[in-house]
């Protein structure tokens, strides 16, 4: 197998640091691998009040792939909310990527927008609710929308560690950073806009993390199925949301084996 270069991308609050595990395991066998800090995000300077718009967010990323050689491709790696960002990048650098990855991911195409995942996801929560659903909102002011969450301790420990190391969820619990709201509206969704000729020419991956409680299987296989085509549909079974922590060792296995493929 050839020498490749992951690009690994983090979820909402968390930063370059959750991929550890994932990462020294490429790197042990010869890939290079980046992981980045996208905006207010683990060692990112940035504040969440300074993240003014998802564009903002994906700096770091886009700076990145502007880097690059032109001759140069990539493998991008989103999980959960990164599969937003690097569904961005490959509508503005597609001939930089030679595969795109989503793991218990967001995904946005021409077919499917991010507004409509949210309605989506707002809908299966109200036929199932939860008393675990804590979350810390952010406020300007009293009679203001929040602008920012965090994941409360029980939160993230029921929805999104329910099956990892004990040891990964206190680790998270002192490095997550709250989290920027962007508001729906016509500016965001103008930045969200995705083509057929740039990222859908980007061959795409999607790896279902089977016993995620936050972005269930379910609503994993729903954007899948309305998001354009993938190349191909990966399972790992018993692995909660974040799976780089729970299924550390399946989940790098199954990113070598897509990247040897393609």
């Amino acid at each position: 197998m050839g020498k490749s270069h992951f690009v690994l991308i983090h979820g909402a609050s968390y930063g370059a640091w959750c991929w550890y595990k994932v990462a020294t395991m490429l790197k042990s066998i010869g890939h290079n691998v980046t992981t980045i800090d996208m905006g207010a995000c683990g060692l990112n300077t940035k504040q969440v009040q300074d993240i003014c718009s998802i564009l903002d967010y994906n700096e770091p990323l886009m700076t990145f792939m502007e880097s690059l050689p032109s001759h140069e491709k990539v493998i991008l790696v989103g999980h959960s909310f990164g599969g937003i960002s690097i569904s961005m990048a490959m509508e503005k650098f597609p001939n930089k990527i030679s595969i795109a990855i989503f793991v218990a991911a967001f995904v946005i195409s021409e077919n499917l927008t991010y507004p409509t995942i949210t309605q989506e996801l707002i809908r299966k929560k109200d036929e199932n609710k939860d008393s675990m659903d804590i979350q810390h909102f952010f406020f300007n002011g009293p009679n203001n929308p929040p602008t920012a969450l965090l994941f409360g301790p029980k939160f993230m420990e029921s929805k999104m560690y329910q099956l990892s190391p004990s040891e990964d969820l206190t680790l998270a619990l002192s490095l997550v950073r709250p989290f920027p709201l962007f508001k729906d509206d016509e500016t965001f969704n103008k930045e969200t806009t995705m083509s057929m000729e740039n990222n859908g020419s980007v061959p795409k991956v999607y790896i279902i993390s089977n016993g995620d409680n936050l972005l269930t299987s379910d609503s994993q296989m729903w954007m899948v199925e309305r998001s354009g085509p993938f190349v191909e549909v990966k399972v790992i079974m018993d692995s909660d949301h974040m799976v780089m922590f729970s299924k550390p060792n399946q989940l790098t296995s199954l990113l070598l084996e897509i990247a040897n493929k393609y």
